[in-house]
């Protein structure tokens, strides 16, 4: 029986805030979704969203990628106001990263094809992009599989190709939707190792958004609480769900974290 590793989240986090988002609001149809929010993400820190469906957590993820630009307020990357920039300009001038919850690959091509297509986009030169793909193959040890298509991947597999595909731009934020989303306990942890390993070998900021709690809090340095629109709890996984807020409106009484 496979054992479940326990590990420990180090505290790599910079000094300078590389997202800021200042006195955000988003309207949908004239229903308010984000109300004067704030939100700073510091380099290197992995950042968990949590909160119930259509608080605004997705959102979030648009408001940075430039999907979405807010009605009133300011989104600064790394010290520049990109508010009015487009989606092109964000990921490529500014390094993000996006693993969506759903796709991502294309699954009648093989591992290597999926990776090599996206280095074709990111990368001029042939060799460099060979060599990034070689990292990468060796980094999450797709050794075995590089050569299977993608629609034949198991869940896990499938989550460690998209992340894969997201780094090959050396992204300095990376962000994940959904990650743990439907998926078994040891792969979970897989997954939760890979994105602390990014976190310290790398140097990229991580923002996660899941509904699964538990698995959110045991690889973040903090978290944030979502409701109507707001902010409603802050701090490390310890502090937000003590948080009076928080246990009321989204952990309820009895939830705990090992």
């Amino acid at each position: 029986m496979a054992l479940i590793k326990k590990f420990e989240i180090k505290n790599y986090i910079g000094d300078h805030n590389i997202v800021e988002i200042k006195k955000a609001s988003v309207f949908y149809n004239k229903r308010q979704i984000l109300s004067d929010l704030n939100l700073n993400i510091k380099k290197q820190e992995i950042l968990g969203m949590l909160g119930p469906n259509g608080v605004g957590k997705s959102t979030i993820f648009n408001l940075i990628t430039g999907l979405k630009n807010p009605n009133y307020g300011q989104i600064i990357i790394d010290g520049i106001d990109v508010t009015s920039l487009p989606i092109n300009e964000r990921f490529t001038k500014f390094k993000l990263g996006l693993v969506p919850q759903y796709g991502g690959l294309i699954h009648d091509l093989t591992l290597i094809e999926n990776l090599r297509l996206i280095s074709e986009i990111h990368i001029k030169e042939k060799d460099f992009r060979e060599q990034k793909v070689n990292k990468l193959i060796s980094q999450f040890e797709f050794e075995s599989i590089v050569n299977i298509k993608a629609d034949h991947l198991s869940g896990g597999q499938k989550k460690k190709l998209v992340i894969a595909m997201a780094l090959i731009n050396n992204p300095k934020i990376l962000l994940l939707d959904e990650p743990f989303a439907a998926l078994d306990i040891l792969t979970i942890r897989m997954l939760q190792e890979i994105i602390l390993n990014l976190q310290a070998t790398e140097e990229i900021s991580v923002v996660i958004c899941d509904h699964q709690a538990r698995d959110l809090l045991n690889c973040v340095n903090r978290a944030i609480i979502l409701s109507n629109g707001k902010i409603i709890a802050s701090g490390s996984p310890k502090e937000v769900i003590s948080d009076e807020n928080a246990r009321a409106q989204y952990f309820g009484d009895e939830f705990k974290i090992n």
